[in-house]
């Protein structure tokens, strides 16, 4: 990848704006040069998107790091076009191709146990008596893929109003943000359109961006907190993700404590497991989770801080709920997906590329409906109360039987080994292929052994997490995980296919 010619700090950063307004469908005008990116609420494919983008244009190699260190556009244009310039007048004093890469930048991992601190203030400000009916409910990620379906269950199962925490200049616009994504999901039904409203807000500002009249009106008629919100991105580290997902929690906490007690139902993540110091053991659903090293990605180890934030709370008498999904897969009966995942990004590469990586992978996927079921369900039962839950797949499958099952779909796709399809990954170069945006993601090493987000999750490196507390207080509610089988992996496919995400010609 060489360098051609330098770009000024304008050009690099029209073409950003550019990239950022189209991966948000947003209009160019609409981005504030200096806002921080990660207000932008980037994924991770969006995210390699900018960084791939760039790297065409400029002709060398962007960390994907540089997002977080050069926060805005209006910073990281000017480093990349200063990097611009230096390399062709190496060009021109020397008459070689410089080495094209920007410096890697790694962080440290931070002292997760220190960071795990709740404000002393937050304490439940009333005794809490249990009780099923909800009238008011408040709920964070209603604009995201689980939110929805929390939602839609919500509204089915419960004669509540649903007061949804959404970024916003108003609260129409966020009715409408909040509309939008139950169509896209196709659970909007327009006779619950009344019990959904929108609060314009920020799960990273203090009073989740609510002014104080607003929170404490809320904090005094409010029945129950769902919070399913989280920045998600594999790039960004800790400090980056912390103040949404970190403190943005511990302000959920507090409006959950104040005023008037109510339970609080958190959405944590089985990552917090993801010290290697769990790998082969099995985990139950009331196990402490006290070990941290050694867990790399930036979003899990805010996902270790939170939960252990919502622990302490509930050793101070606040009520709570824990649900620890895994990855989240489509509804069991429509086939409806987040086509943006990680999951179906990578499948669609891979079936592009014609290979997958013969790696010990195990499919723990639960569909997005059982999930918000269980959560909905769980959060109403006066046992659930101070404990915890695992939502991953009761019976998980071999990465391998999904290929096998999509090579006798007429799918032509060869398994390789890990090292022949990091190598081919290498020379993926259609932007039309969802791994060319993922590819700086893939190969980056990310820990002190120098691994790659797919060597981190290696069946060896992961903990057997054990559901058999959920299924038993799921016994008896209908609430079943349907089996990954063909049938799963038939409806999946004919969603995909139908909406042109997968094409099988």
């Amino acid at each position: 990848m060489a360098a051609k010619q330098s770009h000024t700090a304008e050009e690099i950063q029209a073409l950003l704006v550019s990239i950022l307004a189209e991966a948000l469908k947003i209009a160019p005008d609409a981005i504030n040069v200096q806002e921080p990116l990660d207000n932008y609420g980037l994924n991770s494919a969006q995210a390699m998107l900018l960084v791939t983008q760039a790297q065409k244009m400029l002709g060398f190699e962007v960390p994907p790091m540089l997002l977080w260190h050069y926060p805005n556009i209006e910073a990281l244009s000017q480093r990349l076009a200063e990097k611009s310039q230096d390399l062709e007048l190496q060009v021109e004093d020397t008459g070689v191709a410089p080495r094209t890469n920007l410096p890697a930048f790694k962080t440290t991992t931070p002292d997760l146990s220190a960071e795990a601190v709740l404000d002393p203030n937050i304490r439940p400000a009333s005794t809490f008596k249990f009780t099923s009916t909800l009238d008011n409910v408040f709920l964070t990620g209603g604009t995201g893929f689980l939110g929805a379906f929390l939602i839609h269950e919500l509204l089915q199962t419960t004669h509540a109003d649903i007061y949804c925490l959404v970024r916003a200049a108003n609260s129409e616009e966020g009715k409408r943000k909040l509309k939008q994504n139950l169509q896209q999901y196709s659970v909007w039904e327009e006779e619950f359109s009344s019990r959904i409203i929108a609060i314009p807000g920020d799960l990273s500002q203090p009073l989740l961006g609510i002014s104080t009249e607003g929170f404490e009106m809320l904090a005094a008629n409010l029945d129950a907190v769902y919070h399913s919100a989280a920045m998600l991105n594999y790039v960004y580290p800790y400090s980056a993700l912390k103040t949404s997902n970190v403190l943005g929690t511990q302000e959920v906490i507090r409006l959950a404590s104040a005023i008037k007690v109510k339970p609080l139902h958190y959405v944590s993540s089985v990552a917090v497991f993801e010290s290697p110091a769990y790998a082969g053991k099995v985990v139950k659903e009331q196990d402490d989770f006290d070990h941290w090293e050694g867990i790399y990605l930036g979003y899990s180890q805010t996902k270790w801080v939170a939960e252990k934030l919502v622990k302490i709370a509930g050793d101070r008498g606040l009520p709570i709920t824990i649900h620890r999904p895994p990855l989240i897969a489509g509804h069991s009966q429509t086939g409806i997906s987040n086509t943006h995942d990680f999951t179906n990004l990578m499948i669609k590469g891979c079936l592009e590329m014609g290979y997958f990586p013969d790696v010990d992978y195990m499919l723990d996927m639960s569909p997005v409906d059982y999930v918000s079921k269980a959560i909905v369900y769980l959060s109403r039962q006066k046992e659930s109360i101070g404990k915890a839950f695992h939502l991953q797949h009761p019976e998980p499958v071999s990465l391998k039987i999904l290929v096998d099952w999509m090579r006798s779909f007429g799918f032509p796709i060869q398994l390789v080994s890990y090292d022949e399809w990091q190598a081919m990954l290498k020379n993926v170069t259609s932007q039309d292929n969802p791994l060319y945006t993922l590819r700086p993601f893939l190969l980056e090493r990310w820990s002190q052994e120098e691994l790659t987000i797919p060597d981190l999750y290696l069946q060896t490196k992961r903990p057997i997490i054990s559901c058999q507390e959920t299924l038993k207080a799921l016994a008896g509610s209908s609430i079943v995980c349907p089996p990954i089988d063909s049938k799963l992996f038939m409806i999946y496919s004919a969603y995909l296919i139908s909406t042109g995400f997968l094409n099988v010609a």
